[in-house]
């Protein structure tokens, strides 16, 4: 077992990298873990290798995150990339895998920033080869430069699409078509949310210049569309759907999805925290106080793991938990800490006006919390919308009843894909509030580690 350290920061997203600024300013040496080859998150991905020219057309909110990456060679500040976090546990101990060999290491504070990941978007032809989500087509921009030429359609709702949209036009690629399923009522429901979201115009001003880019651009842009299907034999070939009742089809060798972003919450699911449902961004967040503490003492959560936010909003978020863990370990008092707090939590608090707004205007289409029956939900164990609702007229309760009934949930992703598509259609199915459905109960290991990377983990020497 390694020597045990103050803070350990999991993740190095815009909170990761900015907890771990907080700790190098106090002295502390913090461990900071990334399962990416570079730091940077999905946001700031791979921003340290990007050309000026990839920067361009990605925009300057990428850009923006060049300095959050100077923490990365602090010498007090040991960086770890290609870790993949498969436990942590509520005393504090973490266990990781790096180059094929299985670690753990005990900290005095882990601070959890395992940010978002992508809401599923389960239709008729979603797991047909050449279709992936607009999260993956971003990371292929953003890490290689890689982006089809033509022939690519974006389909769905919330800003990635209409951002993924613009820096690919940017890229100079010609697309086949955007398809927008933002529900129409979703803007009159949006707009009592408005002027919070106005106190903080900057994201509504970023919105209407992607609107903008995209009508300038010529590229067909279809609003207001439902009842998604993708076509094809051995991969994609098109996309089929309607608008205001008229069928539409569109030819397009690659697929490209999204339906917004949640938070990730295996790690905080596996260490048994308390969740709470979030109705209106319709997924589940664990309780954390105003320094992203949990109710376990050792353990924080911070950025988009607790609660979808923003970049900037993340960075300040990453900073009070921090600021609150060197509290915890005895090397900041309530007072410094206050003080140092102030300009973060100002930050954070004007940052997340917006959110309301925002979640409401893309709240899911219907068509994807409720997908049609013989629609694949669990793509690892390819169980579908119909056997789930044919579980619940047998007895079947919750999602962790569904592994019995049919093991979705079981696979490699161990539920981050389907949980919250099967919570949803049990709770209909049942007729109860989804609070009283529930998720998943989340077991470590959380990611897939092989009995020979297990035999490598170092014993304590009174095992």
């Amino acid at each position: 077992m390694v020597d045990p350290v103050p803070l350990l920061i999991m993740g190095s997203g815009p909170a990761g990298l900015a907890a771990a600024q907080e700790a190098v300013r106090a002295g502390v040496g913090a461990l900071l873990l990334d399962e990416q080859p570079t730091g940077g998150g999905q946001i700031y991905r791979a921003l340290g290798e990007a050309t000026g020219e990839r920067q361009k057309t990605l925009g300057t909110d990428y850009a923006a995150g060049a300095p959050l990456l100077t923490v990365l060679s602090a010498q007090c500040l040991d960086h770890q990339p290609g870790a993949t976090v498969w436990e942590v546990s509520p005393d504090g101990t973490v266990y990781y895998t790096r180059q094929g060999q299985a670690r753990a290491v005990s900290a005095e504070q882990v601070i959890l920033c395992s940010g978002a990941m992508e809401r599923p978007m389960p239709f008729p032809g979603w797991t047909l080869p050449g279709v992936m989500t607009c999260g993956a087509a971003q990371i292929l921009l953003k890490g290689a430069g890689v982006f089809p030429a033509s022939g690519a359609v974006l389909a769905g709702s919330g800003p990635l699409l209409l951002l993924l949209a613009k820096q690919l036009i940017g890229a100079r690629a010609r697309l086949a078509a955007v398809v927008d399923t933002t529900p129409a009522d979703n803007y009159r429901g949006a707009l009592k949310y408005l002027p919070g979201a106005l106190r903080t115009p900057g994201y509504l001003l970023k919105g209407l210049s992607m609107i903008r880019t995209l009508s300038a651009s010529g590229v067909p842009w279809y609003r207001g569309a439902s009842g998604l299907e993708a076509i094809g034999d051995d991969a994609v070939a098109g996309l089929r759907f309607k608008v205001r009742g008229r069928q539409h089809e569109v030819a397009c060798s690659n697929l490209f999805l999204h339906q917004g972003v949640v938070p990730n919450v295996q790690l905080s699911r596996s260490l048994g925290l308390e969740h709470h449902w979030d109705g209106l961004q319709r997924c589940w967040r664990p309780i954390l106080d105003g320094w992203g503490a949990s109710a376990l003492e050792r353990i924080a959560v911070a950025g988009d793991a607790g609660g979808i936010m923003g970049a900037r909003a993340a960075e300040a978020h990453g900073r009070l938990a921090a600021l609150g863990a060197l509290n915890r370990i005895g090397v900041l008092s309530e007072t410094e800490r206050d003080r140092r707090a102030a300009g973060a939590r100002a930050v954070y608090r004007r940052e997340i006006l917006p959110r309301p707004f925002l979640d409401r205007l893309y709240r899911p289409h219907p068509d994807y919390l409720q997908p049609a029956d013989d629609t694949i939900v669990c793509r690892c164990e390819e169980v579908t919308a119909g056997q789930i609702r044919k579980y619940v007229e047998l007895g079947c309760l919750g999602p962790n009843q569904t592994k019995a009934f049919g093991r979705s949930g079981m696979g490699p992703c161990q539920g981050r894909v389907c949980g919250l598509t099967v919570s949803e259609i049990i709770a209909q199915a049942r007729g109860v509030p989804l609070e009283q459905v529930g998720y998943y109960r989340i077991r470590p290991p959380i990611k897939p580690v092989t009995l020979g990377e297990l035999a490598t983990l170092e014993q304590p020497e009174d095992a």
